[in-house]
């Protein structure tokens, strides 16, 4: 009975001590604990507030939405490391030895993502050299769409039918690109076939004065209106006309309705792939 009485006060001393110790420990810890949550807390409210107020005093500079946007995300997620790594070291852990692993492992996860690297490289030369900006129409690999944002690794594009297009910036750096709204003009290619039997100066004339009833069609550059090829079954005509750079879809659609009502007006052909059949 003695060596049971003796067992149970030696559990209830250990479990004692264990108590102690754990109560001593968590004086400690809990201070630690509660400074790394606020620092957590404060540190994630200041990356959102500072980021925000780097891109406010960046817009009124008068600096590139593109850059704007670039400056956010990295303001922002460069803050919440240094926060992370400061609430760690609030917590008693080793923070050179922590920064040392961080650059051991940055160096494996760098190898792992070497595309993620090159979207991030590539968006920064996008940055400097600024083939294009937000707010352009752009088409590259058979895509085309207007620029709405450009991330630290991606380029976003919007096309004309509201659809959004995610290109990795080492995609968009890489390509070529055409950029339709790098000049405040543009000019307008349109071409239209007309029968053999057509008088050419009249249709040339038809054409001027449909183009002349469209205001947003510039003066300078002067229309351009000529004979292109001679196919088999029909003349083309060739239009060029300029226009500023919004007014390309306007006036692209305002001369294809147009020009098919002047023609019917006009009784002039527009020839057509007819096909024979001949009975035996």
């Amino acid at each position: 009975m003695d060596d049971v009485t003796q067992e149970v006060t030696h559990m209830q001393t250990t479990v004692e001590k264990f108590i102690d110790t754990a109560i001593e420990w968590l004086k400690d810890f809990l201070p630690n604990l509660l400074g790394a949550i606020i620092i957590l807390i404060v540190g994630m409210w200041l990356s959102g507030l500072i980021s925000k107020l780097v891109a406010k005093t960046m817009e009124k500079a008068k600096i590139g939405k593109e850059v704007v946007t670039f400056a956010h995300s990295f303001v922002k997620n460069g803050i919440k490391v240094l926060v992370i790594v400061a609430a760690i070291g609030t917590l008693g852990f080793n923070i050179a030895s922590l920064i040392t692993a961080l650059g051991a492992a940055t160096v494996a996860i760098g190898l792992a993502l070497q595309d993620s690297l090159k979207n991030i490289a590539s968006g920064v030369m996008i940055l400097i050299n600024k083939p294009f900006k937000v707010g352009d129409f752009l088409e590259t690999n058979g895509l085309q769409g207007r620029v709405t944002r450009i991330d630290i690794a991606s380029t976003h594009l919007l096309t004309l039918d509201n659809k959004e297009i995610i290109i990795p910036n080492s995609n968009m750096y890489g390509s070529n690109i055409i950029n339709f709204s790098s000049q405040d003009t543009r000019r307008v290619d349109l071409s239209y076939n007309i029968s053999y039997n057509s008088d050419i100066d009249f249709v040339k004339n038809v054409v001027k004065m449909v183009i002349e009833e469209q205001e947003l069609i510039l003066k300078d550059p002067k229309p351009f209106i000529a004979v292109g090829k001679h196919e088999d079954s029909s003349i083309q005509i060739i239009v060029w006309v300029w226009c500023e750079n919004a007014n390309y879809f306007p006036v692209y659609y305002y001369m294809q309705e147009n020009i098919k009502k002047a023609f019917d007006k006009n009784k002039i052909e527009i020839p057509f792939t007819q096909i024979d059949v001949h009975n035996s």
